[in-house]
């Protein structure tokens, strides 16, 4: 009887949750969450890239049984950092640690948090092992659509987006019985911060990452100036949603309050409103299909003066077309879209490019001859590194033509 009350008592297990991506900010988002909820979820598995210090420290506060560090040249000192803290976690490194994280036994959750292609392998492999799916990395589905959803179907996995829009658009198609009676999809962009500039020549690395609205890192704050981000997630819309392009439109919301639309045939149309948190789409996935405390600001509907909408200028922000273009052209430019564009963000942020030059890269990528389309992930991988050498090429000639 005794053993049968403390059973009663205490419950069931925690829900451990492996965080792929743990460094960045929607690891530091998610982990604020699940330490808001210590009797539901527990940190099974955390892995970061490079930054060996940030890692060891969130595995002091929150002893995963298992940490990886994707450079494999720094997984001895992660461990002699560990080892010094006392912790018997297990340390792991490189594409083949990545895999394990994805596939813990002892996480059922796995948030996919990797930014860029890196994400590609750990986030199939966590579908393929039929985890529940919180997908951050969109690069993962804009460069293998079908593979991944194929993924997700035959290893019974459930994929939930973490992104604002597509968690925005998953919470209002979450009473529909159909898509049948669906119109379209509206992402919303708040146009980042340059949504009133006219001049970009002398932008700077610092002023594309300030973000007006949200906390995010580097590489997607350049791609929120440049509306790519938004290119990416109506590329992301179409694999999750099952839509095609003519149904899924972007409107700028500068105020970034309605995360997304679906607008049905019978003229209604639903938003889901929030403040600008990812604290909120990340505890709606965690919890669903109930609802859990995210720790976000709440909506004071009595202080917000107005909400506004425009339409997107792709004449000043070409990178969105392009993204269209993309999409239109079908898996293989998407793959060719997503890679020029991380090198030449990562030339920009480096100074070796201008702003205006990111656009221009990605277009010359996407005018060179393409493959056919990619079967399996080694030729998405094949796709990609073909794509980079090409746009490695691109930026090296525009560098050096700038620097005369």
């Amino acid at each position: 009887m005794r053993e049968l009350a403390a059973r009663q008592t205490t419950g069931p297990a925690p829900v451990g949750v492996a965080i792929l991506g743990a460094t960045g900010s929607i690891g530091a988002s998610t982990l604020d969450v699940i330490a808001r909820h210590p009797a539901q979820f527990r940190v099974a598995a955390l892995t970061a890239q490079t930054k060996v210090a940030e890692l060891a420290a969130l595995c002091v506060q929150h002893r995963p049984q298992l940490a990886v560090i994707g450079d494999p040249t720094r997984e001895a000192a992660l461990r002699a950092a560990l080892v010094h803290a006392g912790l018997p976690t297990r340390v792991r490194s490189g594409v083949d640690g990545l895999l394990e994280a994805a596939s813990c036994e002892g996480a059922a959750v796995v948030v996919a948090a990797i930014v860029g292609a890196a994400g590609l392998l750990p986030t199939i492999g966590a579908a393929r092992c039929g985890k529940r799916l919180l997908l951050a990395n969109k690069e993962a589905i804009v460069c293998a659509g079908s593979l991944l959803l194929d993924a997700v179907r035959s290893g019974g996995a459930t994929l939930l987006p973490l992104d604002s829009e597509h968690n925005a658009i998953h919470q209002c198609l979450a009473g529909a019985a159909s898509h049948a009676g669906v119109r379209r999809l509206i992402l919303t962009a708040s146009g980042g911060p340059f949504r009133a500039c006219r001049d970009f020549s002398a932008v700077t690395p610092e002023q594309a990452c300030a973000h007006p609205n949200w906390r995010m890192g580097r590489k997607i704050s350049v791609d929120s100036a440049t509306l790519m981000n938004k290119g990416l997630e109506v590329i992301e819309a179409s694999w999750l949603f099952g839509f095609a392009r003519a149904q899924i439109d972007v409107i700028v919301h500068p105020q970034s309050v309605v995360h997304s639309m679906v607008e049905f045939g019978d003229g209604s149309v639903l938003a889901q409103l929030g403040t600008p948190d990812m604290r909120t789409p990340i505890a709606y996935a965690l919890g669903f299909p109930e609802r859990i405390e995210s720790g976000s600001e709440r909506l004071d509907f009595l202080r917000m003066s107005a909400l506004t909408f425009e339409e997107p200028d792709l004449t000043r922000f070409p990178c969105l077309g392009l993204a269209y273009r993309a999409l239109e052209a079908g898996p293989t430019a998407s793959i060719v879209l997503n890679a020029s564009n991380e090198l030449a963000v990562e030339a920009f942020l480096a100074r070796r490019l201008p702003f205006t030059a990111i656009a221009a890269v990605i277009a010359e990528a996407l005018s060179a001859p393409s493959p056919a389309a990619p079967g399996s992930v080694d030729e998405v991988l094949e796709i990609d590194a073909l794509a980079r050498r090409q746009a490695k090429w691109v930026i090296a000639r525009l560098a050096t033509a700038g620097a005369r």
